[in-house]
């Protein structure tokens, strides 16, 4: 491995530096003195599993750069193949979990769902464009050029508009939040990516002066959450049908446990792979961009959280609410920034790194969010 290589090893190794954290105080990831549950050994450890995809594919694209090269010639109309066949194995598992139905109980208790909506839609995408902007292009501006700090704002953007929809189960659980309110927060939020993101991101990414045209956006939103998301309910529907509900929530969905992450870490390896290069050149960008995306989540998991604190919600609905603002859908970020710039871009690579922060900032906000249960109403 090459210098630049070793520098880039010694930046990530924060990242190492916080799952060890993790794996020696296993507190965090108790549940009011109970054992954790909900979380498989690929989840717990995605971080470490994230930076060996990373070396992996930074390995295979510095080494084999034939590999990443053939890769990007599969792709149909800006879109590659072999990301789009991962991404639906990530998402499809997700979207059978969602019930739809329960979208008809959103009026028994509206607020915290009202907290989730404009924390999500309001204001996230918007915080998201203002950090990155202020620290791409003022604070950091010496170390980055003009163009390439566009491109990672375009990047940001998407993270920013995409809150999340699969893992926040994952960080409900480790809360104890309520599973049937989670489920109508995560459904309805489903419902307005389909009409949301689209006009958001286009509109950000306008005033970036990054010109998108909408039937690309409309094609990835269409593939990557609208395919997934009909084959999920009928999915769900069919078994449900034949096989009773209590087959399909204890039996049948937890035979796709592996699946989303096998198909996340296999599209960073294919990222990874293809942004080689720029990773060796540039290691330190990979900080640059993560620092805007770190504040983000705490500031937006603050708002949220803060704000059912001040309207007196229920710990159980509150802590939800914060962590799927906080949390991105960074597989729909990553796919459309594949299909809008291409495999290799720097807007492909911002959104990777929102993945390779995601976790362990959102377990820290997990046990911030423990740690504070006792301010909550039960």
């Amino acid at each position: 491995m090459t210098a630049a290589a070793v520098n880039d090893g010694s930046i990530f190794s924060v990242y190492i530096f916080t799952n060890f954290y993790l794996s020696i105080h296993p507190e965090v990831f108790s549940m009011q003195h109970g054992q954790m549950s909900g979380i498989n050994f690929f989840q717990r450890y995605l971080t470490v599993w994230v930076l060996l995809c990373m070396v992996v594919g930074v390995a295979i694209g510095h080494f084999l750069p034939a590999v990443p090269a053939f890769l990007a010639t599969l792709q149909v109309d800006g879109i590659s193949i072999p990301i789009a066949i991962l991404i639906w194995l990530m998402i499809y598992p997700m979207m059978m979990k969602v019930d739809f139905e329960s979208v008809k109980a959103v009026g028994k208790a509206p607020k915290g769902l009202f907290v989730t909506w404009i924390a999500n839609w309001l204001i996230k995408p918007f915080t998201m464009y203002a950090l990155a902007y202020a620290f791409f292009f003022i604070v950091f501006r010496a170390l980055l050029p003009d163009d390439l700090a566009t491109s990672y704002l375009a990047g940001t953007v998407l993270l920013g508009a995409a809150p999340c929809t699969a893992m926040v189960f994952v960080w409900s659980t480790l809360t104890h939040g309520n599973p049937a309110y989670t489920v109508i927060q995560v459904a309805t939020n489903d419902l307005i990516i389909l009409v949301a993101f689209v006009p958001i991101v286009k509109f950000l990414l306008g005033v970036s002066h990054v010109t998108v045209p909408y039937d690309v956006l409309f094609l990835s939103i269409f593939l990557f959450v609208v395919i997934p998301l009909i084959g999920g309910i009928l999915t769900r529907l069919s078994v449900i049908r034949r096989k009773g509900q209590a087959y399909f929530d204890q039996v049948f969905v937890h035979r796709f446990d592996g699946v989303t992450t096998w198909g996340l870490l296999l599209t960073l390896v294919i990222i990874f792979s293809s942004q080689a290069q720029v990773i060796l050149e540039n290691p330190l960008h990979i900080v640059l961009i993560a620092v805007p995306l770190i504040l983000q989540t705490f500031l937006i998991f603050g708002l949220a959280y803060g704000t059912c604190y001040l309207l007196h919600l229920p710990f159980a609905i509150a802590a939800p609410a914060g962590f799927i603002g906080a949390s991105n859908f960074f597989e729909l970020a990553v796919a459309v920034a594949i299909a809008l710039f291409g495999v290799t871009s720097p807007a492909a690579l911002a959104t990777t790194v929102g993945v390779l922060t995601e976790v362990p900032v959102m377990l820290t906000l997990v046990r911030i969010a423990n740690a504070s249960q006792q301010y909550f109403r039960n």
